[in-house]
């Protein structure tokens, strides 16, 4: 039988990845101050968001989670976060129409703060300091002082999600994701992009779709599903102490929500079974994320999804893959078989960033596009072969104009990875290269769509 579970019983368990603070003290006030604060998002939303994940477990519908690396003090602004907006609602635009899919937006933002990194330490020019651990825990900056763990960094990253929330709430619901914007969503430096005509015509003949309700008597603006979004967040419950902080009780239900986010998910390096940050969501009601790497076991993942999921409840657990283009082929189909032969229910979604990293000649650390398209449609396939439905994907990505991941349209090669590498942590596709993988989304979902069709109903008098 389980152990009860609180929001504190993580404590008790091995926790890996978490910083060490040296004053404790000034930990235990940061988190009291934290546990003051209003929520973020309300348990309402987390559940909402629950439901539409429930239909994409069921196929009907896809899910479209991504955003920053990790987010930085530095770099918030409204400008940046516009331009990840747009972006988003672009590729939402282009799998929901060119695909005839709904598509459930989840952003990796508002949150997105910790990293897991793979060594506790690193070296540059024969001196070794505590590794960079995210905006919330220390800083970039390669000095011994910049990399003591800071508890006080989370009130920052609090305040930061607040804000970040309220302006994605405003476009959101506001006017500004309104389908009669769909041109105006370009961002001048994609406008003479490869990929740009592309979107240019699907944003035409929404706004013929839109003139052709119009005329037929229906009033785009009176219908809100074409004036606003639901738009959700999601991030890596990494930083334990942090998540307990904003973890209430829902007072229409009695359950326990973690209210930093609508989504968390659990990391790839944190996934094992009896440690705290497994104990930690097992507990919490909101829909959950499950990194699943290159060593996951089927039976232990079996044993995973019992104990996040024990009611099989739909929408309640994604599984994000993350084994690597040159592996999904061999390394997903065990996965796949044994959950769906015990009757699992679970969102199937690729990650095709974190698989595919490597070292680049010129020394910057980047993921060529064509692994991870290749990711994608191996993802696809397996799937389709398997006989689950390819539910998702997960990306790095921002609306900036970086130059971080090789390859796309414009075939950033190593020598450009220089120009505009501004990621503080791991690189991200630019909006072409996010624009482009959710074209060849559109086309695997239609493919999908044309495998599944079914005949219509006759109706009478025909």
């Amino acid at each position: 039988m389980a152990e009860r579970w609180t929001p504190e019983s993580w404590r008790k368990k091995p926790a890996l990845q978490m910083p060490e603070y040296p004053d404790r003290a000034v930990l235990a006030e940061v988190e009291r101050q934290l546990a003051s604060f209003p929520p973020l998002v309300f348990a309402g939303e987390a559940r909402n968001l629950k439901k539409e994940l429930a239909r994409v477990a069921a196929g009907d519908a896809f899910l479209l989670q991504g955003g920053d690396c990790a987010e930085s003090f530095a770099e918030h602004g409204a400008n940046n976060i516009r331009d990840f907006f747009r972006v988003f609602l672009q590729m939402a635009v282009v799998l929901t129409y060119a695909a005839a899919s709904p598509v459930v937006k989840v952003g990796r933002v508002a949150g997105q703060f910790a990293k897991p990194r793979t060594s506790p330490t690193e070296k540059r020019d024969g001196k070794e300091l505590p590794v960079y651990r995210g905006d919330i825990v220390n800083g970039t900056e390669f000095t011994p002082e910049a990399r003591i763990p800071d508890p006080r960094r989370q009130i920052e990253a609090y305040r930061q999600s607040a804000a970040t929330l309220n302006l994605l709430r405003a476009f959101a619901t506001g006017g500004y994701a309104n389908l009669s914007n769909a041109h105006q969503w370009m961002l001048s430096f994609v406008k003479d992009s490869p990929q740009s005509k592309r979107y240019q015509d699907l944003a035409n003949q929404i706004t013929e779709a839109l003139g052709f309700m119009r005329a037929c008597g229906v009033d785009p603006e009176l219908h809100p599903e074409l004036r606003i979004t639901d738009f959700f967040t999601s991030h890596e419950a990494l930083l334990l102490g942090y998540e307990q902080a904003l973890t209430r009780v829902d007072s229409t239900t009695g359950d326990w929500y973690c209210c930093s986010g609508h989504m968390v998910w659990i990391g790839d390096r944190t996934r094992q079974a009896d440690h705290a940050h497994v104990e930690f969501c097992r507990g919490i009601k909101n829909p959950l994320g499950l990194k699943t790497g290159p060593s996951q076991k089927p039976d232990e993942l079996l044993r995973l999804i019992d104990i996040l999921n024990p009611d099989n409840e739909p929408g309640r657990l994604t599984l994000i893959c993350r084994v690597g283009a040159d592996k999904a082929g061999e390394l997903l189909p065990p996965l796949v078989r044994a959950i769906k032969r015990e009757g699992r229910t679970v969102v199937w979604s690729c990650d095709p960033m974190h698989g595919n990293t490597i070292s680049s000649a010129s020394g910057y650390k980047t993921r060529p596009f064509d692994q991870i398209l290749k990711e994608v449609r191996t993802f696809f396939q397996v799937c389709a072969a398997e006989g689950v439905y390819a539910g998702g994907v997960h990306l790095e990505m921002t609306g900036q104009n970086v130059t971080e991941c090789t390859g796309g349209a414009r075939a950033i090669s190593d020598e450009d990875l220089n120009d505009r590498y501004h990621t503080v942590c791991d690189p991200r596709l630019n909006a072409e290269q996010s624009i482009d993988l959710a074209f060849l989304l559109a086309d695997l979902l239609k493919q999908e769509r044309v495998g599944k069709a079914r005949p219509l109903p006759a109706v009478a008098g025909l």
